[in-house]
């Protein structure tokens, strides 16, 4: 049973990647969109007060703000896409048709029982306007509720066909028809579930926000532990994108979760400093700064003769993290073979974020150091305090270091270069240099007999996948997976097995690493 459960949270926590990642692709244009509409910006850059770059600015900010006030769709579109198996475009077509249906439903079966509220008195009602339709307020959970019901149908049916009259209503259109009357259904159980799941979700915000700095510390040290199981960000997600992260009025809208709140303040020239609420997007100071610390306290530990090996090792997984926050790499060298000092990151991470909390610094720092530079800079120090988050994460990356160094020399610890015998745990040399000259595409269609291999052979490869940074496979016996294998002779950082679900963790690369995998199995990539 617990495998089963950790299987299908795997699944979902693989379909939330389609709508999470995108989403962070509309605040980097709000923030362009400030640069171009920011006033002081304009003293010094004139050729910012031309009325159509003005204007562009202000188109830019406004059209991607109206995204955010609509999170619903988004994500049961994107998890419909994301959990379909085949014939994903037609998942995601069904998926807004049922979205579309729900909210229809439950705004009649609301007035026909006489629970609408007034149009003109909504807020503290629990309702609200979703596509110009008043409905319930479920915000992001409509959709992550419908983009699941969508997609198990969509599987179970979507290659379902009739023969003779009938054969016009298989397929696709099968899926609909049986969704339809499901949608109308949730809509009228939800119309009297959902008040009671709006009172515990906000007494759950509540009891986290009223627990200060703790609940900052338990978040921000969850939220890296659950690294290896690839279930991270189903903690920082609902409060990125739900009332757990908080509510706020802005420019007349309200906006739920931290994220949200943030990318409306940043729009909002009436802002003057941003919501305490912004904490919870702030993961991305140890991926700037604390792990830095950590690569540094290895290379010095490592024995004198594989310095120059791990040197090559280490910065280009530094530079992934500072830069686009992509920390398995790093995290990966020293999780297996000491798993103390994993535990510690996950610890300082989090004492990092209340740290931040207790001085009420509010720049926004969740993914690498592109991201912070746009998110903050054009905003000004009074609204972000920005340069006191460099001054936290310089804090940081010293700890890291010298808690690193003195753990790793106390107790003999044997991260990566400190092995006298046998090869280390992530790239080796030769890797890197192939990688160095570009030639990323043979270097891939190389190493996929090796990772089949590595996997058990062709036969034990049930299903091939990929999320950000790994692959995701289904196997049909996990112990012939050679992680060694893997490790050395594929650039693996990682090797992460859970009963028959095995993830090997590739990084930025693992696209690229994927579609050879299929090439070789001969299967079409997703």
């Amino acid at each position: 049973m617990k495998e089963k459960i950790l299987n299908q949270l795997q699944k979902f926590s693989k379909g939330m990647f389609v709508p999470v990642l995108i989403l962070p692709i509309a605040g980097i244009i709000i923030a362009i969109g400030n640069i171009l509409t920011n006033a002081k910006l304009a003293e010094y850059l004139p050729f910012l007060k031309n009325p159509m770059i003005y204007g562009l600015g202000k188109m830019l900010s406004g059209s991607l703000v109206s995204i955010l006030v609509n999170l619903g769709i988004i994500f049961c579109v994107g998890l419909a896409v994301g959990l379909s198996k085949k014939k994903k475009a037609e998942a995601g077509f069904t998926s807004l048709l049922v979205f579309l249906v729900f909210i229809n439903a439950m705004n009649i079966f609301l007035d026909i029982t006489n629970r609408l509220a007034p149009k003109d008195a909504l807020r503290g009602t629990g309702q609200t306007m979703v596509l110009g339709v008043q409905v319930l307020d479920m915000g992001v959970f409509l959709g992550i509720i419908l983009g699941i019901v969508v997609a198990y149908v969509h599987n179970r049916f979507c290659e379902k066909e009739f023969n003779g009259a009938l054969q016009i209503y298989g397929g696709s259109r099968l899926v609909f028809i049986i969704l339809i009357p499901i949608a109308v259904l949730l809509a009228i159980v939800f119309s009297y579930l959902w008040p009671s799941v709006q009172y515990g979700i906000s007494s759950l915000g509540n009891f986290i926000r009223g627990a200060g700095n703790f609940g900052v510390f338990m978040y921000g040290t969850l939220e890296r532990l659950l690294i290896p199981t690839g279930l991270h960000h189903l903690v920082y997600t609902p409060f990125l994108y739900s009332p757990l992260g908080g509510v706020a009025e802005i420019g007349g809208k309200v906006f739920e979760g931290a994220r949200n709140i943030y990318f409306a303040e940043m729009a909002d020239p009436n802002v003057l400093r941003l919501s305490a609420s912004v904490i919870w997007d702030a993961r991305g100071l140890s991926k700037m700064f604390g792990l830095i610390g950590a690569c540094l306290a290895m290379y010095h530990t490592a024995l004198p003769e594989n310095k120059r090996k791990i040197k090559a090792i280490l910065i280009p997984a530094a530079v992934t993290s500072i830069l686009a926050g992509v920390t398995e790499p790093i995290e990966f060298s020293f999780m297996f073979v000491a798993p103390i000092l994993f535990f510690i990151h996950a610890v300082l991470s989090g004492l990092g974020m209340v740290v931040l909390n207790v001085l009420g610094i509010r720049a926004i720092g969740p993914n690498g150091f592109i991201d912070f530079l746009l998110y903050n800079l054009p905003l000004g120090i009074d609204k972000t305090s920005w340069p006191m988050f460099i001054l936290v994460g310089i804090g940081q990356f010293v700890v890291y270091y010298f808690v690193f160094r003195f753990l790793i020399t106390k107790f003999k610890l044997k991260t990566p270069g400190r092995e006298k015998k046998g090869n280390t745990k992530l790239y080796t040399k030769k890797d890197y240099k192939e990688k160095a000259k570009g030639n990323k595409k043979s270097e891939n269609s190389n190493f996929a007999p090796i990772i089949v291999e590595g996997l058990g052979g062709k036969d034990n490869i049930l299903k091939v996948d990929n999320c950000y940074t790994r692959l995701r496979l289904v196997l049909k016996d996990s112990s012939l997976v050679k992680e060694e294998l893997l490790k050395d002779e594929t650039a693996a950082n990682g090797v992460v097995i859970k009963g028959e679900n095995v993830q090997v963790i590739y990084g930025l690369k693992v696209t690229s690493v994927r579609k050879s995998v299929d090439e070789y199995l001969g299967i079409e990539s997703n």
